[in-house]
């Protein structure tokens, strides 16, 4: 399996899976309104996340030039993939009131994800320099990359809504914590890599 592709998936099924404003979106939708409303914010990235993508990517192409401008961007693409391994294996079951949660799922998953740091944070220090670092060996490894994270960013949070339509106590099971601990334990080897490409720009 092509590697950017590989790592696309890991990176999206991680996101998907981890506690954030759009999970929690997704769960008190599905919990208020049924599966179909919790659907709908599950496909919020897809209508918000392209400007992200291709923001960063410009952003970071114009940079390319400068290895300590890199380095200083693989550095934090390190911590904050550190952050989230740190935030996944601390993980405890999920027990939430969402007593307060509204319809008009559509609009509110499209604002919650464009408002949330989460996906700036993410294209511009981890995503954005693995396509471009992609694009040098490959032109098409990009277009993989992108297309694994998306397939299991959004298609973990579809099967997440799915699952608790149908079982409504998924998110305090000792087999959630399990998986989401496990991709934490994934996400610091990656930080790692990142890291070893920091410490290569900077020295």
């Amino acid at each position: 399996m092509n590697v950017s592709f590989l790592s696309g998936l890991l990176l999206g099924f991680a996101a998907g899976v981890a506690p954030g404003p759009l999970l929690t979106l997704v769960v008190s939708q599905t919990l208020r309104f049924g599966t179909t409303e919790g659907l709908k914010v599950a496909l919020a990235p897809l209508l918000t996340d392209l400007p992200i993508v291709l923001v960063s990517v410009l952003l970071l192409s114009q940079l390319s030039g400068s290895e300590t401008v890199l380095g200083v961007i693989s550095l934090g693409g390190a911590l904050y993939l550190g952050f989230l391994a740190w935030e996944a294996l601390r993980i405890q079951p999920v027990e939430a009131d969402f007593s307060h949660a509204n319809p008009k799922s559509w609009r509110r998953g499209a604002l919650v994800n464009f408002l949330n740091p989460h996906p700036y944070l993410f294209w511009i220090t981890v995503g954005g320099p693995l396509i471009l670092k992609g694009m040098q060996k490959d032109p098409i490894s990009p277009l993989l990359f992108v297309a694994g994270f998306y397939i299991l960013l959004v298609g973990s949070k579809l099967l997440l809504a799915g699952i608790i339509g149908r079982y409504r106590d998924f998110l305090s099971s000792r087999g959630y914590v399990v998986v989401v601990r496990s991709l934490g334990l994934v996400l610091a080897g990656l930080g790692l890599f990142l890291l070893r490409d920091a410490y290569r720009f900077l020295l």
